[in-house]
């Protein structure tokens, strides 16, 4: 029922957002003399303020045309060349027909495993940007699990895991495989499970970024919240089912409402007062930081719904039981112990002031990680970054990007033959494929 009062709440306030959008653009329109009144400002502020808190926030896009390679300006289309109905691989296909000679330079190719927590790959955009001078760019972009329709089955920690290895296998082992938090325990158990079986597509290395590999370590209160819980308290509170009409309508979930409610409790006076900065600078005509406001809530409030089986045996294995640091994770049957890595080269990074992840967590596989030599081991601490600022911001493109494209250089297997090139099923065209709904822009495929 919780699911149903959510949206009953949101579509009774459909009425009084339209209202105070017309106000807004009405109060707004330079021909209306009250658009030049400190009344008139203050009204439209509110106005605003008032519709964007209560919306529903669509799917974010990438919008990434170009990057620079070289100093030579290269245009970038998104492709999507792998699908299942729970994820979508998109390549950042940069098009060297202008400057052929660099492409044979910058050809390694990295697949980023974006996290399966709430928010939309999107949030990996500047991830992106920053690697795709260097990198033939590899993302997958998980499906809301309300869009998906209760005919497709379940999607379990498992299957996660089965993803990761067919697309590993996809790329016939010719990539360099980066998680991002939440993907690093699939990724690494991925990779084990491919060294047990002698599976010759395993990748060139893998980078995992502050991913919870043993909660144990410095708990944050992300953990202690886990642990203090129990697993049956997070069935009984925050599963529910999804509603008619949405495709998925009937399939349990953890709803992404619920997970941005803990975020965003977790700092709300910084929240509350980044909404009246909002307003104030709407009424002092301060538009840069306007646009900073809606670039980073447009990401932050948007977000997807997990499919109940997912986030509860996730919880239960990293967060309650420590299954992979115990050496008691199962995949099909299969003990997941991380001594079998020997192929796969390792790269750990993490964040001085990181809330998330505390330090250490992951820089755990280093050492569990005992059948690798450490050649083929490393790690990074950035000093001065919380989680986020692990995979974006100037700190990440400035000393963390470049760490990684080294060790990637350095780990680039040349025994490996060239993997398939992957044909597009779909161009993302953002002119065609885009519709609106509640003001905030959806791609029809999501």
């Amino acid at each position: 029922m919780l699911y149903h009062w959510y949206e009953i709440s949101h579509a009774a306030l459909g009425p009084a957002r339209a209202a105070a959008d017309s106000c807004r653009l009405f109060l707004k329109n330079p021909f209306n003399p009250l658009s030049h009144t400190t009344i008139g400002k203050s009204a439209a502020a509110a106005c605003e303020v008032f519709e964007r808190t209560t919306r529903r926030y669509g799917k974010p896009f990438f919008e990434i045309f170009e990057t620079k390679v070289n100093h030579n300006v290269v245009p970038v289309y998104e492709e999507v060349v792998w699908e299942k109905p729970f994820c979508r691989l998109i390549r950042f296909r940069r098009d060297f027909s202008t400057c052929p000679e660099l492409e044979k330079r910058h050809k390694s190719r990295v697949l980023l495993v974006a996290p399966m927590s709430g928010h939309y790959a999107t949030l990996l955009r500047g991830t992106v940007r920053d690697l795709l001078p260097m990198h033939d760019v590899y993302i997958t972009d998980w499906i809301d699990a309300r869009m998906v329709p209760s005919k497709e089955g379940q999607f379990d920690l498992s299957s996660y895991i089965d993803y990761i290895v067919e697309l590993m296998e996809l790329f016939q082992g010719d990539v360099h495989v980066i998680g991002v938090c939440q993907p690093s325990v699939p990724i690494i158990s991925a990779v084990t499970s491919m060294e047990i079986e002698q599976n010759p597509f395993v990748p060139h290395s893998m980078i995992l970024m502050g991913g919870p590999i043993d909660t144990r370590i410095n708990q944050t209160a992300v953990n202690t919240l886990a642990e203090a819980k129990g697993i049956e308290w997070f069935e009984r509170n925050v599963i529910t089912n999804v509603p008619w009409p949405s495709p998925g309508h009937g399939r349990k979930v953890y709803p992404g409402f619920l997970q941005l409610t803990g975020f965003m409790t977790m700092n709300l006076d910084r929240h509350v007062s980044a909404h009246k900065d909002l307003f104030w600078h709407l009424v002092q005509g301060d538009g840069d930081s306007a646009d900073k406001h809606r670039d980073f809530y447009d990401e932050y409030l948007a977000v997807m719904d997990l499919t109940a089986e997912f986030y509860l045996q996730t919880v239960e294995t990293v967060f309650i039981s420590h299954d992979l640091p115990k050496g008691r994770m199962t995949y099909r049957n299969q003990i997941i112990d991380l001594s079998k890595i020997k192929r796969v080269a390792l790269m750990t990074i993490e964040g001085e002031k990181d809330d998330i992840s505390g330090v250490g967590q992951c820089a755990a596989a280093q050492d569990l990680c005992t059948g690798l030599p450490a050649t083929k081991k490393h790690h990074y601490e950035q000093p001065g970054v919380g989680h986020y600022g692990i995979f974006n911001g100037s700190r990440f493109r400035s000393e963390i990007a470049p760490r990684m494209t080294d060790f990637i250089k350095t780990h680039h297997s040349k025994s490996k033959p060239a993997g398939p090139e992957l044909k597009p099923i779909e161009t993302i065209d953002y002119t065609k494929n885009v519709t609106k709904i509640d003001g905030s822009e959806l791609k029809k495929y999501n």
